[in-house]
């Protein structure tokens, strides 16, 4: 598995929440010691990324852990709108 690897499958996740998976945008940023993906949705669907209290998104940073720990990186996820 590779970085390009735990982006795609963001992208596959975040479509399934949003109400304009067009507006989804994925970046990668590399810090000194970590990659940070970043991701941008419209507007109107940060609240459907984030979820209540937080759980989705949540969720999507324990899978981005999970699979950033296989290949024994350091990847955070950033969400923007």
């Amino acid at each position: 598995m590779s970085i390009a690897k735990i982006k795609t499958m963001i992208r596959k996740i975040s479509e399934m929440l949003v109400d304009r998976p067009d507006k989804i945008v994925i970046e990668e940023e590399k810090r000194e010691d970590a990659h940070i993906i970043v991701l941008s949705v419209a507007k109107d669907d940060v609240g459907k990324i984030i979820g209540r209290s937080g759980q989705t998104a949540k969720a999507l940073r324990a899978l981005v852990n999970a699979a950033a720990t296989r290949l024994g990186e350091k990847v955070l996820l950033e969400i923007r709108e």
